[in-house]
């Protein structure tokens, strides 16, 4: 025999749906935290004018240098997500609730991991799309110097292989930002009395949603390569951020801190950076920097 469906079932089973969401969403271990400075944003565009402007001590002689927010501010715009699951009211009728909850948990992991999706789909754009200073985020004609006085420096290995990045991730300000506007949040449209959607077509909906967006942070901190990854690209790339500059011609004290790679460089990784002898000989690229395994890399 079928139940009515009360006011009383219809939160018991949100709050089922919802343990089952946030279990899964908390037991989850996303990557995006790691290689991206995370932002609360409070409208629907954030212009983030500092870009470009990595902080570094002068000898005080005189007066203060103030330094003025960049001109060529870069902005990112949030962008909507959402996922519904819609349940049969038959079965909340039947109490057939313990089938939904590998949906909701699958749900509850996947809102947790979207901010990887989001940021990699903006890792692997960075050799063809836009940072703050106008040229591609792995590049080698970034402008550096004061106006009028610039030189072209390169964070890019160019080359027709899968992607691995050299980056630098042990500083308050990675390579990249995720920006958060709303937060994923489950929610739940079920009053049959009120709602239309039950009304017309038998199912209660369950979802969550989320505004948020992923930009390039400074390109200082990263050296993208599609050349073959061997112990001598490898080396190539980390000496070259260590020689980065401000436009000041300072150095920044970049160093190098992790390789990302995905599936296919990620053994060849693993065997430059981890085997203590190389054809007999001692590995000195052994440890330099720690192995960021990536699958969403290309």
């Amino acid at each position: 025999m079928s139940r009515v469906i009360t006011p009383a079932i219809l939160q018991a089973a949100q709050r089922g749906f919802r343990t089952a969401f946030q279990g899964a969403f908390a037991a989850s271990t996303p990557l995006y935290t790691s290689v991206a400075t995370v932002v609360a944003s409070n409208t629907s565009e954030e212009t983030y004018g500092w870009l470009g402007d990595l902080p570094k001590l002068r000898e005080w002689i005189g007066d203060r240098q103030i330094k003025a927010l960049s001109s060529k501010g870069y902005s990112i715009k949030n962008r909507k997500f959402e996922v519904t699951i819609g349940v049969e009211r038959d079965d909340i009728e039947d109490d057939k609730l313990g089938l939904y909850t590998p949906r909701f948990q699958m749900l509850g992991q996947s809102a947790a991991l979207h901010p990887d999706e989001i940021t990699f789909e903006l890792i692997n754009s960075g050799f063809a799309s836009l940072c703050y200073d106008g040229q591609f985020f792995f590049d080698a004609d970034h402008p550096v110097g004061k106006p009028g006085a610039e030189t072209s420096v390169s964070n890019m290995q160019a080359g027709a292989g899968e992607t691995w990045i050299l980056a630098d991730l042990s500083r308050p300000l990675k390579p990249f930002i995720f920006q958060k506007r709303r937060d994923y949040n489950f929610t739940t449209k079920e009053d049959p009395n009120t709602s239309d959607q039950v009304f017309m077509t038998d199912k209660y909906s369950y979802g969550v949603d989320a505004r948020v967006s992923a930009g390039f942070g400074f390109w200082q901190m990263a050296f993208g390569s599609k050349a073959e990854l061997t112990a001598a690209n490898l080396r190539a790339a980390y000496t070259a951020m260590t020689k980065f500059t401000d436009d000041e011609g300072r150095k920044l004290n970049i160093k190098p801190t992790h390789i990302m790679v995905g599936s296919t460089n990620l053994f060849k990784a693993r065997d430059i950076l981890m085997s203590e002898q190389i054809d007999g000989s001692t590995n000195t690229d052994r440890n330099l920097v720690q192995i960021f395994d990536a699958p969403l890399l290309n």
